[in-house]
């Protein structure tokens, strides 16, 4: 059974439990008295591969957080990743779930549109929300409301080998901006036996069609269940994809591969869509110089970046003390914290001070105010096989742009009818 249909079986047999479990809460508003007290519990994960150094990290931002909630106790639990979906599920199910827990943009609203997780609005005025970034905020928020505060952020945009670059004839110095300057150089770049980019086909949507969708002024399926995947501007997305893969800019294997690591490295490739962890790669390969570009510009200026947040169900025993640790956490000082330790981007424009010495990141966490992190949808995960089996056939050269995105479209709109 795939993942997908694991997590919608157990959400569907433990809802009916989590109703129960919750009913009698109240959660949402403060305590009658405003005294915070009391104890919660916090999952967290293993964000890096040093137990001990996350373990003394949690020491500090819990340190800071009772400094203003001082009878507050709070128990870290660190999970492990696997399977996180099913363990929150079933905990929280059965009423003993953490009063706090790490949440990720596919999950967040998953959650929500069921009613398993707190609002957070009545716990939040102007000033809790001032200095974070705006595309941070976009995967807490579910209907207009806000079910979690974002801790950490990523940016994807495209980073060249400047070999390659001065290989074409091009100027390192002055990268491509939109899609006529990128394909430009992909038709240079192939005239001279290199590939222009690296697309994984095999891998997720968030890392392939969608930052063309979005900045083609498109997308994939809205909050309300509009399906816009097949709209004239998603379907140039389909467009330049299929372009780039008649035209061999992208390599012949791109419908199914998951990476393109040998050719990147190879010095076969001139650009790929990377993170900060391409930045630590690149410089422990230091094969070749390279420069990170800002994201491209067709209709919109977008890429994609998921968002990390915390969030707090709805039949938490303290909520009050579970909403004050979600803000506290996630404000800037104990972002520099968190954020230190995990080198991820914070979410807090303050924090990205903790990069002022290092270039690649600074200039990384400058483009988060351009990335989305994903189709903020309850059926955002389960459709995204229809959408790449699509684009595959397209590439293929079974169907025309138009046709993939018709009949993705047909599937999404099936999907989003079950119940």
């Amino acid at each position: 059974m795939k993942r997908k249909s694991i997590l919608s079986l157990v959400m569907m047999l433990t809802f009916s439990l989590f109703l129960a479990a919750c009913s009698d809460k109240d959660a949402g508003t403060k305590s009658n008295d405003g005294k915070v007290d009391g104890e919660i519990t916090v999952w967290v994960h293993p964000y890096t591969g040093d137990a001990k150094k996350e373990e003394e990290m949690w020491k500090e931002i819990t340190a800071n957080y009772n400094k203003e909630f001082p009878d507050v106790k709070v128990n870290i639990e660190t999970i492990p990743w696997s399977n996180r979906d099913q363990k929150v599920l079933t905990a929280l199910a059965a009423n003993n779930g953490p009063d706090v827990f790490y949440a990720i943009p596919d999950q967040m609203p998953q959650y929500a549109d069921v009613g398993m997780l707190l609002e957070l609005d009545p716990y939040l005025d102007e000033a809790d929300l001032e200095g974070f970034v705006d595309t941070a905020l976009v995967s807490t928020t579910w209907k207009d409301k806000k079910y979690g505060l974002p801790v950490l952020q990523e940016a994807y945009t495209f980073f060249y080998n400047l070999d390659v670059v001065k290989a074409i004839g091009e100027d390192p110095t002055k990268l491509p901006t939109t899609w006529e300057e990128f394909e430009a150089w992909a038709a240079k770049a192939k005239e001279k036996d290199f590939y222009a980019l690296s697309y994984a086909g095999g891998g997720s949507m968030n890392g392939t069609i969608y930052p063309w969708i979005w900045q083609a002024g498109g997308d994939v399926v809205t909050q309300d269940n509009e399906v816009k995947i097949n709209s004239a501007e998603s379907v140039k997305a389909f467009e330049i994809i299929n372009k780039m893969y008649q035209n061999k800019y992208i390599p012949e294997d791109s419908i199914t591969a998951s990476n393109h690591n040998d050719l990147w490295f190879g010095g076969k490739i001139m650009a790929i869509l990377g993170s900060g962890i391409d930045i630590t790669m690149l410089k422990k390969e230091n094969k070749f110089e390279f420069a990170i570009a800002e994201p491209l510009t067709n209709k919109e200026q977008l890429t994609y970046g998921t968002t990390g947040m915390f969030v707090v169900p709805s039949n938490s025993d303290n909520p009050d003390a579970a909403a004050e640790f979600v803000k506290a956490v996630t404000n800037a000082e104990n972002q520099r914290i968190f954020n230190n330790v995990t080198q991820y981007i914070p979410t807090q424009e303050a924090a990205k001070d903790i990069f002022d010495s290092n270039e690649n990141m600074s200039q990384l966490s400058q483009y988060t105010q351009f990335a989305l992190p994903g189709v903020i949808h309850p059926k955002g995960r389960a459709i995204m096989p229809f959408i790449q089996a699509e684009v595959q056939s397209m590439m293929a050269g079974e169907k025309t742009p138009q046709e993939a995105a018709d009949a993705a479209a047909e599937k999404i709109e099936a999907e989003l009818a079950k119940p």
